[in-house]
């Protein structure tokens, strides 16, 4: 996710606010908001089975995405939300 142009702010308290919509959801096991450069941040988490990725992708920390990524992100489309499978772990 890369913030808007003077947004780095809003992006950064959205995301620390995301850390507590997720912790009312029992399925998702870790979630992660990370910054990677000056502008562009990213989301990890990790769920406990497919039912509560699914919940998660339907809640509230999805839903508050899509309402402030106009405003707040840049080019931000939901295609960028990926599901991946993790194979292996420590």
């Amino acid at each position: 996710m890369k913030a808007k142009e003077g947004k780095t702010s809003a992006v950064e308290d959205f995301l620390q606010a995301g850390k507590s919509l997720v912790s009312s959801e029992p399925a998702t096991l870790s979630w992660y908001a990370f910054k990677i450069n000056e502008e562009t941040y990213a989301i990890f988490d990790t769920f406990a089975d497919d039912a509560g990725r699914d919940a998660h992708l339907t809640g509230k920390v999805a839903a508050a995405l899509m309402e402030n990524a106009p405003v707040i992100l840049e080019g931000f489309d939901a295609s960028a939300i990926q599901k991946i499978n993790i194979l292996a772990s420590k």
